[in-house]
Parts: C-alpha cells; structure tokens; sequence
C-alpha cells in the first residue's frame, strides 16, 4: 500500500489493506480532502488479477458512471459564466432535439436524468458508441419514453452524450476537451473523459466480478425500461479495455482517473467553489450543484431518489454517507464520489475490480463508516 493517510484516520487506512486482504479488490485507491486539503491519499495492490504490475501513484482506470460527475462541473461551470441557461428549453440550443414531443425538454432535465430518453433507439454496438454524431442523431429523432420532466429514469449511458452535445453547442469544444482546459489542467486532476494515447501504459484493465452472472442486480427484463436501457447498447467482454474504448468520449461511463483525480476535480464543491488555489465557481454557482430538481420513483433504477443538478441525495434505501445533506453518484462495480459540503470534506474509491453493484458495495461502505467514525 502507498500514499499517506492522517492518523486521525488510521481506520480507513486499516479498511483500504482489509478491502484487498479479504474482500477482493485487486488494485485500488481511495482520497479524501478536508477543507480543501488531502488527509488521505492511499492506493495499492495491482493492475492484473495475476498480481505482477502493481498498481502505481499515478495508475487510472475506467470510473463508469462516476465520470457523469464531471459533466456536471462542465454544465454547473458553464451555467456559472452565464453562458448557459440550466432552465432553459433544450432547443435554445439543440434546436434538432426538440422534435416528437421533445420540446419542452429543459437543460435541467439532462441533469437530473428526466428527459426521457434513457436510451437508445436500437442496440447499438461498442463501436458505434465511438461516433459522437451517430449517437446524438438518434438521441435527437427520439419519442421521449414517458412525459419529460414528471420523473426520473437513469439515463445510464445517454446523459453524456446530452450534456456533453449542449456543452458542444455552446463552446464549439468536445466535452473532453472543455473539461480538460477548465477542469482538468487548472486542478492537476489526472482525469481523462477520452484519454490519449500517451497514458495508455498507466491504465488499469476494468476486471468483471468473477460471482457476477452477467447483470448489476436489476430486474431486466428486455421490455421494460430498465431492460431497454441496459439493452441497448452491446459491451462484449473486453471491450471496455480497449484502446478504441479509452480513446473515444463517452462521458457518462468512460473517464479515467483514480481516486485522487476524482477528488481534485471535484473537491470545490465541498468548499464554495474553490479548492487548490482556483476558483472554479462563485459561490453561487456552486450552489446551484444542490438544487433537488426532482424526487420520483426512478423509471429505470426502480427505487426512490432525489436528484440535484446531476448529483443526487442519499434516503434510507441508498445511505451511501450519514449525512443526509451530501450529495454523491457512483459508477457501476464500485466507484464513488462523495461531496460533503456540511464538513467541507470530499472522498472517493475507485478500483479495478468489478463488483455487481449500481451504486457502491461493501468496500466504499466499509472506507465511508470508518472516515465517518473518524470525524
């Protein structure tokens, strides 16, 4: 194990060597700020399942859907600069994706996962994924699945391409490459939504959960939504680990960063808008980033939850931290990222060992309880 943890939290230290000792993880890592400053920054074990490369300071891998959290600093940083408007009509705009019952559809919605367009029209294949434009045609010539704005349904692989398209609209700039210029290379965050080819050699393989019968714990069946959802795009084994994967921009599953990069690019929110040394947003602009913009019955997850602007609050279903006033996503096997503004603290854990879990599984749980039990 490498890095350094404060001795006040001594307990997380001991969870981080249990999570590779005794629950499975190969390689990972896991940070945590306190009013804008590191207290723990570990990381250890390995990139493959044989345990010959260890896993390195500076190892990435692929976060999943903890990269949406990203797409939400570019919207939130945009809507800061008053170049976008996060209530505005879509078609402002996108002007093509207000079509077939669309029209009404706000910025917000993309958000807050209620724009009704979950997911794609038909199975598409990992390689199509990589065509920015293909992907965004069909999401644009789309019925909306119910009525937009009256629920939420994860928008599991979708909510990328619809922020990072009005990201596009707005600035003439990629949304990997608005991110690295704004977010990125101003906070030293080693996160990369498309990663160039010159940081292949630090990427960790994603690894899939040996126990793991081919799904995440939803009930998925082909014709409902959630089964629609998670249909309609065909990953084969491997796929993820692929340079065409890594290189492409698909920013609401393929980030790449590790802990300490997740936390640095997200970190200012915990402490009004600043953190290292930059102001990456007002003080009101950061609080835009709590605004609950909806509470349902999630169509696609099944259970309830209370989505901000992209973010979301915990309830007794999903007490991914004791505070119920944090605001957190996390990406499918395991990673997560937590923003407690109430103790000005930021953590995450991300790790190449795939678990068959949505959102955390008893490695984060066991890292949150002993930071908390810390406090």
């Amino acid at each position: 194990m490498g890095g350094f943890c404060d001795d006040r939290f001594a307990a997380v230290a001991e969870e981080f060597e249990k999570n590779l000792a005794e629950r499975g993880d190969i390689g990972a890592s896991f940070a945590c700020t306190i009013d804008g400053e590191f207290v723990i920054d570990l990381w250890g074990g390995h990139k493959d399942t044989e345990k010959t490369q260890p896993w390195e300071e500076d190892t990435v891998c692929n976060v999943y859907s903890t990269t949406k959290t990203m797409t939400f600093l570019c919207a939130l940083i945009l809507a800061d600069r008053g170049e976008l408007d996060l209530q505005a009509p879509v078609a402002k705009y996108w002007p093509e994706f207000a079509t077939n019952g669309k029209e009404a559809v706000k910025v917000s919605h993309f958000l807050c996962h209620a724009a009704a367009v979950p997911g794609l029209s038909r199975v598409f294949e990992a390689e199509e994924l990589y065509d920015w434009e293909k992907v965004c045609a069909d999401l644009a010539a789309q019925e909306p699945w119910w009525e937009p704005g009256t629920r939420s349904g994860y928008h599991a692989i979708t909510q990328g391409y619809l922020i990072g398209e009005i990201v596009r609209r707005v600035t003439g700039k990629t949304i990997g490459t608005f991110f690295r210029e704004n977010v990125a290379e101003p906070l030293s965050a080693d996160f990369h939504i498309g990663v160039d080819p010159s940081v292949f050699p630090r990427v960790s393989d994603l690894h899939p959960d040996p126990e793991a019968a081919g799904g995440i714990g939803l009930q998925m069946d082909a014709d409902s939504i959630t089964g629609r959802v998670f249909g309609s795009t065909n990953l084969p084994p491997g796929s993820v680990n692929s340079e065409g994967w890594r290189n492409a921009e698909i920013p609401a599953a393929n980030g790449h960063g590790n802990a300490r990069s997740v936390v640095r690019a997200q970190s200012a929110l915990a402490n009004n808008g600043s953190a290292f040394g930059v102001e990456l947003l007002s003080p009101q602009g950061c609080a835009r980033a709590r605004e609950v913009q909806i509470e349902s019955t999630d169509a696609v997850l099944g259970f309830p939850i209370r989505f901000a602007m992209g973010y979301a609050y915990g309830n007794p279903l999903l007490p991914v931290t004791p505070n119920a006033n944090a605001i957190w996503w996390a990406g499918a096997g395991g990673s997560t990222i937590v923003i407690d503004e109430d103790n000005r603290m930021c953590f995450s854990y991300v790790m190449n060992q795939m678990k068959a879990a949505m959102v955390g599984d008893e490695r984060s749980g066991s890292l949150t309880r002993a930071l908390y039990g810390a406090l």
